[in-house]
C-alpha cells in the first residue's frame, strides 16, 4: 500500500512536470509573436481603478478596494481589495524627502490581491482567494482554491505559482487534497 502511495505521487508529480509547460506554451494558445513576448516588461506603466483609494505614506502602502482591477500590459488582475507595496527608504530621510520619493517608477514592491482574485493574461486566467505579485521577481502566487484555465484545460490546487519570465509555473496542494488537472488534447476536445 505504502509502495502504491509513492508511486502515484511520483506520478502525479511527473503528470505536473509535463501538463503545466503544455498549457503555459500550448501552440493552440500561444501564437509565434505571443511566444516572442514572453519576458514580460515590468516596467509598463500599471493602470488601477477602483472604488476607493486609502494611501498610507508612512507605511508605504496604497489600498484600493471594491472592484479593484490593476492593468499593466496585456495582464489584468481584479479582486475585492488590492494592496501596493513600495520599497522602504532610508529613515535618515526627512519627511519631506520621502513624500517626494513615495510611488516614484521603479519603486512598487509587490501588489497582494485578496477576494476574489482573477488574473487574466492572454488566454490563460488564473482564480483563486488572494495573490501576491511580486514585480521584481515576476512571480505570480495564487492562493486559496487556486485555479489555472486555459481554454478548456483546468488545473486545481491549493496554491498555484506561475513564474512569468521562465514561462513555468507551479502547482502544490495541501497535506489533505490532491493537486487534479483536466487536459484536452487539441484534436479531441469534448464539445460543450
Amino acid at each position: 500500500m505504502n509502495i502504491l502511495k509513492r508511486t502515484g505521487n511520483a506520478f502525479l508529480w511527473k503528470i505536473a512536470v509535463c501538463v503545466i509547460p503544455v498549457l503555459l506554451t500550448s501552440s493552440s494558445a500561444f501564437s509565434e509573436e505571443r511566444r516572442e513576448r514572453l519576458i514580460f516588461d515590468k516596467n509598463l506603466p500599471i493602470q488601477i481603478v477602483s472604488d476607493r483609494l486609502d494611501a498610507f505614506s508612512e507605511k508605504r502602502v496604497v489600498v484600493f478596494s471594491g472592484n479593484a482591477t490593476a492593468t499593466q500590459g496585456d495582464r489584468v488582475i481584479k479582486s475585492d481589495h488590492l494592496y501596493l507595496f513600495y520599497r522602504n527608504r532610508s529613515q535618515e530621510k526627512t519627511e519631506r524627502d520621502a513624500d517626494q520619493q513615495f510611488g516614484k517608477k521603479g519603486d512598487l514592491q509587490r501588489i497582494e490581491a485578496k477576494g476574489k482574485v482573477s488574473i487574466t493574461e492572454g488566454s490563460r486566467i488564473v482564480t483563486g482567494n488572494e495573490a501576491i505579485y511580486y514585480q521584481d521577481d515576476q512571480k505570480i502566487v495564487m492562493t486559496g482554491n487556486a485555479v489555472m484555465r486555459e481554454g478548456d484545460n483546468t488545473i486545481r490546487g491549493d496554491r498555484i505559482i506561475v513564474l512569468l519570465n521562465e514561462n513555468r509555473g507551479i502547482v502544490e496542494s495541501d497535506p489533505n487534497k490532491r493537486v487534479t488537472a483536466t487536459i484536452y488534447p487539441k484534436d479531441s476536445r469534448v464539445k460543450k
